[in-house]
């Protein structure tokens, strides 16, 4: 499981929104660098958020090394160090989602001030959601070509089909693939309860579309959801 975990890369400029850039070449080489700027902030080394509750950040649920990227800021030409890392749910899904575990700043200058706006401006819950739509299955199996997507069931259509009410899941092919693409586009409009809007759109109970997008999540077309997060 390890190999295919790493064959998917963490981080491609697709994954990142307007104004943002991977710098080519990059002076980072995330395979070959992350460990030591791991090992220079110290970032493994053992924490005490409360007496008696040690906790070491390799656990079974970060099962995975976390990966350093540079990315930049094409007006200002800030630099940002991403850290990415898989987090795992053991026994829930077969591969993690990625979230960002680290950020530092850096000025395109050394020495110079951050701008405060760059502080405020970097879309971390934008980049996550475009990473984590690529990596599972209802991107990875099915995508967008010439504006045309094929389905596991060899059906086609358009985005413009992708947002349409759902119908019957034992009458519609591909119905959570369907799923998870709607609540895909919901989350990534910045929608704060994607599951809601889902439950809204198609006129059924709440309750409903939450079994549907818990289905889909076991399926793995959706990221495991994340405690103490609607939708």
């Amino acid at each position: 499981m390890a190999e295919d975990r790493e064959s998917v890369e963490l981080l491609l400029a697709g994954d990142l929104p307007h104004g943002w850039e991977l710098p080519a070449p990059s002076p980072i080489d995330p395979e070959r660098d992350s460990a030591g700027i791991d090992v220079a902030v110290r970032y493994e080394a053992w924490v005490d958020p409360a007496p008696g509750l040690d906790r070491k950040l390799h656990s079974g649920q970060y099962a995975d090394h976390g990966r350093w990227y540079l990315i930049q800021h094409t007006e200002s030409r800030t630099r940002v160090l991403l850290r990415l890392q898989r987090q795992y749910v053991m026994d829930q899904q077969p591969m993690g989602e990625v979230r960002i575990t680290g950020i530092t700043y850096l000025p395109e200058w050394a020495g110079d001030p951050v701008a405060s706006p760059i502080l405020r401006e970097l879309p971390t819950s934008k980049i996550e959601a475009a990473i984590n739509r690529r990596q599972f299955a209802v991107t990875g199996a099915t995508r967008f070509q010439n504006g045309k997507m094929t389905l596991p069931s060899g059906r086609t259509l358009d985005s413009v089909d992708v947002m349409r009410p759902l119908g019957d899941p034992k009458r519609t092919p591909d119905f959570y693939e369907l799923v998870a693409l709607q609540h895909s586009r919901f989350t990534d409009d910045g929608d704060p309860n994607p599951t809601a809007t889902l439950a809204r759109f198609s006129n059924v109970p709440l309750s409903t579309a939450q079994g549907w997008v818990a289905r889909a999540r076991r399926k793995g077309l959706l990221p495991p959801g994340r405690r103490g997060r609607a939708g």
